[in-house]
C-alpha cells in the first residue's frame, strides 16, 4: 500500500501539477526538520551516520473525530515518534503524514 500511495504522488508531481493535501481523520501533515550537515567543530557528518530528528512543523491538520479539537494547529513545532509515518515528496520537499497519537510534545 505504501509503495502504491507514494507512486501515485510521484506521478502527479512529476507532471508539474500542484495539489493541496488535507489529511483525513486524526492525522497531521508535517515538514520534518533537516539534520545538521556538520558539527559545531566543522566536521561533516555522512548520511549514514546522521540521526533523524523527530521534530517538525505542522503544515496541515486533519479533522478531529468524536467532537474533540485537534491538539495542534498549522505552524506548531512538534516532537513526534517515527514508527508509523507516511513519507511523501512534493516539489522537491519532504513531508510526513503522522497520526495525532504519534505527537509527543508541542514546543513553544
Amino acid at each position: 500500500m505504501k509503495m502504491r500511495f507514494a507512486t501515485l504522488f510521484y506521478d502527479i508531481f512529476d507532471r508539474g501539477e500542484s495539489m493541496n493535501i488535507k489529511p483525513i481523520g486524526e492525522r497531521v501533515l508535517i515538514k520534518p526538520m533537516k539534520e545538521e550537515e556538520k558539527t559545531a567543530g566543522g566536521i561533516y557528518i555522512p548520511e549514514t551516520a546522521k540521526e533523524k530528528k523527530k521534530q517538525g512543523v505542522v503544515v496541515e491538520v486533519g479533522t478531529a473525530t468524536d467532537d474533540n479539537e485537534m491538539p495542534v494547529q498549522k505552524g506548531d513545532l512538534i516532537l513526534y515518534t517515527g514508527y508509523s509515518t507516511e513519507e511523501l515528496e512534493m516539489n522537491g520537499e519532504e513531508y510526513l503524514i503522522i497520526n495525532v497519537s504519534d505527537i509527543i510534545a508541542k514546543l513553544e
